[in-house]
């Protein structure tokens, strides 16, 4: 209510309009939108549909304007308008996108307004197992990566090293002992990497969320390497592609890849590929943890 009050826009309208006092007028309008920004804050937390929302309050707007004179029907709507300012806009929609990430469904992204946030990371190191007990500590307590939207991080077991100098460059200092190569089995999480054109990000997670997978992250990169590579002016051309990293658990991995290659498989125009490698310990991970408790 304060935000709206604030609006230039509002004021300005207010100041075109000599027959409705303009206090009268900005009180008015920002309570209206306080009162049905507290209706979208509850349909957001206990999963509402919205178009029967929408319907009916369409329907109860049109049923008023029949009983409004037409001199201020005009400014009603105009009022609407005016809310969707510089100042209103960011607040709801930050508003929103936290509500939002309260929820643990699969289907809180879609009251999220399509946001996310504006800039990812993505931190590859190698570290050895003290370091990454100490490094997951860290996460919990300083960056608090258990609350949703915070990040996730897992380890991933390198099985070798090219070479003896470069070995001796990642481990010199560190507490590392050499072991004989060896298959993971049964580890809870495992890393889905799925590889595909670009643009088609939205079909691949959609294909994903109809299988419960939760989120992902995607890395714009380029494919090379192709036989037939277009060439524009005599320069080869790589291919757009687009990586998206998944963390699920062990026992839905199946039925998450085989919804992403039915869907965008190499015979859609998305042309994914996805494989997956074994995650021996994660942070950040609790929604899964918790909807399964």
């Amino acid at each position: 209510m304060i935000i709206t009050i604030s609006e230039p826009d509002l004021q300005v309208l207010a100041g075109q309009v000599p027959a409705v006092p303009s206090i009268i007028l900005i009180l008015s309008v920002a309570c209206g939108v306080g009162v049905f920004l507290v209706i979208a804050l509850l349909r957001m937390l206990f999963s509402v549909p919205l178009p029967p929302l929408l319907i009916a309050f369409y329907v109860l707007i049109f049923a008023l304007s029949a009983f409004v004179p037409k001199d201020f029907l005009n400014i009603a709507f105009d009022s609407g308008g005016v809310t969707t300012g510089p100042m209103t806009v960011p607040f709801i929609m930050a508003l929103g996108a936290g509500v939002s990430a309260i929820r643990s469904d699969r289907h809180a992204a879609d009251d999220s307004f399509g946001l996310e946030a504006a800039q990812k990371v993505v931190i590859f190191a190698f570290v050895t197992d003290s370091e990454w007990k100490r490094i997951k500590t860290g996460l919990q307590r300083q960056m608090k990566i258990d609350v949703p939207g915070s990040g996730i991080a897992f380890i991933i077991p390198v099985s070798s090293v090219g070479g003896k100098k470069q070995l001796q460059f990642l481990t010199e200092g560190r507490d590392f002992k050499k072991e004989e190569e060896s298959v993971l089995k049964d580890t809870r999480y495992e890393l889905l990497v799925v590889i595909a054109n670009q643009g088609y990000t939205e079909m691949i997670m959609d294909a994903a969320r109809e299988a419960s997978a939760v989120g992902g992250t995607v890395i714009h990169a380029k494919g090379t390497g192709t036989e037939k590579a277009e060439r524009f002016l005599g320069v080869s051309i790589a291919a757009e592609k687009e990586m998206i990293f998944m963390v699920t658990r062990r026992e839905g991995k199946n039925d998450i890849m085989r919804a992403i290659m039915n869907q965008a498989g190499l015979d859609s125009r998305a042309g994914a590929i996805v494989f997956s490698l074994p995650v021996t310990d994660t942070a950040g991970m609790r929604l899964l943890e918790d909807s399964e408790e």
